[in-house]
């Protein structure tokens, strides 16, 4: 009787961890109108918390090829987010500004949001849920 109790539970078990879903999801992201291919691509996936500071939910660089580079983040929760992407040409790891502010070099955001002033969070979100997500930066 023992081994046929210690059975059940061994069998419900296993089979309640094959039912559990994996509930994050991927968000591929693509960039194909990228100047050069001098320096590199420097992205980050980020919350309305970490948005335009300097640590991201994620951080990805990549060297481009032709003009474009391909990149993905992995295991992302439900919620919302955006992305910010910069091309780094002279390899410092940041975004480089004239004396009056302007950046010196290309970026882009998720939705290709992009307006006068500081981006956005509010412009640049996306909702991911229960399906992955592809989106493609312009610079």
């Amino acid at each position: 009787m023992k081994s046929i109790v210690l059975f059940i539970i061994c069998l419900s078990l296993t089979l309640s961890s094959w039912a559990q879903n994996d509930d994050t999801q991927t968000i591929s992201i693509t960039i194909n109108n990228i100047k050069n291919d001098t320096g590199k691509i420097l992205l980050g996936l980020h919350t309305e918390n970490t948005f335009m500071k300097t640590e991201a939910l994620q951080k990805r660089a990549t060297v481009i090829k032709d003009g474009k580079i391909e990149v993905t983040f992995t295991n992302v929760a439900p919620g919302d987010y955006a992305v910010l992407a910069l091309h780094d040409e002279n390899n410092n790891d940041k975004m480089d500004f004239t004396a009056n502010g302007m950046p010196k070099e290309d970026y882009g955001l998720s939705n290709n949001a992009m307006s006068f002033g500081p981006p956005q969070f509010s412009e640049a979100k996306f909702k991911v849920e229960n399906e992955d997500i592809t989106l493609n930066i312009l610079f």
